[in-house]
Formats: structure tokens, C-alpha cells, sequence
């Protein structure tokens, strides 16, 4: 039996709209590949200074200080911060770990320890010359012993 006319268009129309969605699926398979190169870098293709950011080391045996301020434990891993946190009185030391390790205000640190803002602005600003002259002496330090 042999297809009609109607029959033949049909299947005609039908080969040919096969053909465009295959043709443009195709197209847009590889406009992806372009992109995804023109976005993606081999790792061969980086610079060693590239490459050395892109990695990060696992600190399985760091020693830890905790520091707990107002029921909340403060994790420390630099053994020289951690030293110098500990050389400071209690109240010095839980401002400066409630302003720069919980990102609290002068305003909110000083409502938290019943203390004026500006009592705390001045005991965090003098205690961050007095860390900053304890890390000092701790580096001439090292550089002595070696």
C-alpha cells in the first residue's frame, strides 16, 4: 500500500520538524560547551599563585582556648591571641571577645555588662593598645629565640 499525498506531507512535516529540534537542541549543546569554557579554567591552565588559593588545610590537632562570656563559649585556635585574651582582666577581655568575635556594638556589649557605651569605647579601645603591645613583645620574642 502505498502512502497518499496527505499521508506523505504528514510524514514530510513531521521528518522536518524532527530535524529543526534535533538541529537546534545540537546547537544549543554546544553553546553550553562555549559557555561553561568561556566561565571554567583547567587547573592546568591556573598560575601557582592561582592554585595556592584555591586550597585550604584541615587543623585537626589545634589546640583550642575556650573563653566563655556570659554562658557563651568563645573558641580561640591561635595559641598567641588566646595568650594574650588570657593575660587581660575578665571584663577587658569579655569586651573585646563580645565586640570581635560575637560582632556586638558598644551599645549592646555595654547594655549586656551593665556598663555606660562610652566605658566600653574606652576599656576596648585600651585594650586593644595593650594586646596590641603584648603580640609586639611576643614577636620580638620569637625572633630572638631563633
Amino acid at each position: 500500500m502505498k502512502p497518499n499525498s496527505h499521508e506523505q506531507s504528514k510524514r514530510h512535516a513531521f521528518d522536518s520538524f524532527c530535524k529543526k529540534v534535533l538541529k537546534h537542541e545540537a546547537r544549543d549543546y554546544y553553546d553550553e560547551l562555549k559557555r561553561q569554557r568561556d566561565r571554567e579554567m583547567s587547573f592546568s591552565d591556573l598560575s601557582e599563585k592561582e592554585m595556592d588559593q584555591l586550597y585550604t588545610e584541615d587543623k585537626y590537632f589545634v589546640t583550642e582556648q575556650i573563653f566563655n562570656v556570659l554562658g557563651l563559649d568563645i573558641i580561640v585556635t591561635d595559641d598567641v591571641i588566646a595568650e594574650a585574651l588570657q593575660s587581660l582582666p575578665e571584663r577587658r577581655r569579655d569586651i573585646i571577645l563580645l565586640s570581635y568575635f560575637l560582632e556586638l556594638s558598644d551599645r549592646e556589649i555595654g547594655d549586656k555588662l551593665n556598663m555606660l557605651r562610652s566605658t566600653v569605647q574606652y576599656q576596648r579601645a585600651s585594650t586593644l593598645q595593650q594586646l596590641k603591645n603584648f603580640m609586639e613583645g611576643d614577636i620580638y620574642e620569637r625572633y630572638d629565640k631563633k
